[in-house]
């Protein structure tokens, strides 16, 4: 029986290892003590695997014991590729798991990685570490391949079995082998890119393209705000066009999209382009929580005179998206620390967010629930069913008489708030 070890298991690593621990023998690994304890109970924080499905897992071992996972037949790397202060790539932890594996290496294993890189990173960066490590040669004694994760935190009907699974390998046999692999598991298919760089490029720019089709709907919100004209209603007029893209105006945040096209433009500007329309994309969408707060701002000094009492402001949502617990490089937080430079007592109310992951570096406050008749600025930041549920008369009870409500994501009728994007 072939033997797969998994590299981290965090929300792109522990549906994978779940999903082949069903078939083959394999080793979930992560170097979180605690993350792999609180999965051998079941628990899983991102809320990606259920118990139920981590307990079927018959074949699965989840270990942060690097002696389980010597000899496998293939490593798969899901590790994090942040960026540094200065929006370059952090490579750190694609460096050490590539020395991981290379230590534990085999002759004849496939190294596949998910991670997030620009293209060349795996042929350049990470075989090179795995070589001086293990004392091997690619496509002799070891090989590569690159299949990049399409994980959708949070998206109940887009999982890991039923999205299109792009592999690639550092040859045709190698890339046949990653194939098969991945097909075992995957039941939307997979496409065979022409190379490792193929696979790499592809991926960096899904959420590239993303990233500056929101930052269009951002800029034209903000012209449109200027104009009194509600971006809503445009985008929905210009919508019955058959060819107009459905992108709308909000946060960009995450560990993808607000990331990855930094990748592409640190890899870039190494060859010697200077890019420019992904690099503006990135300064918009960087700028709208600040800009969110500016205009609550500027609408509640026109419309009252607020005697400069002291001012309390509710943020409604700190995930980086609706309905998940997720809030690495959540921008919400932009909108929360600017009202606290304000001058504004700030409220956090999030029930997705777990406290433990909610630290004291943050400048305001998360709370179990709102009080009534409080705020002077209510500002819905992220699309969470139940804020809809919840509904916006609810929502009003918490604004003081002279406040202002900010419906970011537009789940509620434009007429029934102050503002929007």
């Amino acid at each position: 029986m072939k033997k797969i070890t998994i590299i981290g298991l965090g929300y792109v690593g522990l549906p994978l290892a779940v999903a082949f621990g069903k078939k083959y023998k394999t080793v979930g690994y992560d170097i979180n003590k605690l993350r792999v304890e609180q999965l051998k109970d079941g628990l899983d924080i991102t809320m990606e695997s259920s118990k139920k499905k981590i307990f079927s897992s018959t074949n699965l071992i989840l270990s942060s014991n690097e002696i389980d996972i010597k000899d496998s037949d293939f490593f798969i790397v899901t590790v994090p590729t942040p960026i540094n202060l200065n929006k370059t790539p952090d490579l750190s932890y694609l460096e050490s798991a590539s020395k991981l594996v290379g230590r534990n290496l085999k002759k004849t294993s496939i190294v596949i990685f998910e991670s997030t890189v620009f293209p060349g990173a795996t042929e350049d960066i990470c075989a090179p570490l795995i070589e001086k490590e293990s004392g091997f040669k690619l496509n002799k004694d070891f090989f590569l391949g690159y299949s990049p994760e399409r994980i959708n935190p949070g998206d109940k009907k887009r999982k890991l079995e039923n999205i299109i699974k792009i592999v690639s390998g550092s040859n045709k046999i190698t890339l046949k082998k990653v194939s098969k692999l991945y097909s075992e598991i995957i039941n939307a298919g997979v496409y065979e890119a022409e190379s490792i760089r193929v696979a790499e490029a592809a991926k960096v720019i899904e959420n590239t393209q993303r990233d500056i089709n929101i930052a269009l709907m951002n800029e034209l919100s903000l012209i449109f705000s200027k104009m009194n004209i509600n971006t809503e209603e445009v985008l929905k007029a210009a919508g019955t066009k058959w060819n107009f893209l459905p992108f709308k105006p909000g946060l960009v945040g995450g560990h993808c999209i607000g990331v990855d096209p930094y990748y592409l433009t640190f890899k870039a500007k190494e060859v010697g382009y200077n890019p420019k329309l992904i690099l503006a994309g990135r300064r918009v969408n960087d700028s709208m929580g600040i800009e969110i707060v500016n205009q609550s701002i500027n609408l509640l000094t026109t419309k009252f005179e607020l005697n400069n009492e002291s001012l309390n402001a509710l943020v409604m949502g700190f995930t980086f998206k609706e309905n998940c617990p997720d809030i690495r490089d959540t921008r919400v937080s932009d909108t929360a620390l600017e009202l606290d430079k304000k001058g504004f007592n700030v409220d956090v109310y999030d029930p997705w967010v777990n406290r433990s992951n909610f630290t004291s570096r943050y400048a305001y406050n998360l709370i179990d629930s709102p009080q009534n008749d409080k705020y002077s600025i209510v500002i819905v930041a992220v699309g969470h069913e139940i804020f809809k549920e919840l509904g916006i008369k609810k929502i009003k009870k918490y604004a003081k008489k002279q406040s202002v409500i900010f419906d970011v994501k537009n789940i509620f009728k434009s007429s029934e708030v102050d503002l929007s994007l």
